[in-house]
């Protein structure tokens, strides 16, 4: 079974960082892709940014390129979210998710998911 835990969420005001952490188990971590969603209140679920088996490839939602780098590090199974530049919009729950597949654009919803966590960003 594949458990995703993030970590890092928080109250950061508009214009500071914020980096998330994924932890991930349950699998061969280094064969697969992860990407990163975010919720806010009253809205859909969105794509944020994912990354392919090997680091090699990103991809990102328009909202948040130039702003968020995702990367991971296969030797500690896990996947982070550089955040910068914060804007109050950025405000959601932001969760992890693991698609069966070793690259991933975002395209669909992946089969696996964390608890999330909250960012707040003041303005």
């Amino acid at each position: 079974q594949v458990q995703l835990v993030e970590s890092g969420g928080g109250l950061v005001q508009a214009g500071g960082s914020l980096r998330l952490s994924c932890a991930a188990s349950g699998r061969t971590f280094s064969s697969y892709a992860m990407g990163w969603f975010r919720q806010a209140p009253g809205k859909e679920r969105e794509f944020v940014a994912a990354i392919s088996w090997s680091g090699g490839s990103t991809y990102y939602a328009d909202s948040v390129k130039g702003r968020f780098t995702i990367s991971r590090d296969n030797a500690k199974n896990t996947v982070y979210l550089q955040m910068n530049s914060l804007k109050p919009e950025d405000t959601a729950v932001y969760y992890c998710a693991a698609p069966e597949k070793p690259d991933y654009s975002g395209s669909y919803l992946p089969d696996y998911w964390g608890q999330g966590t909250q960012v707040t960003v003041s303005s």
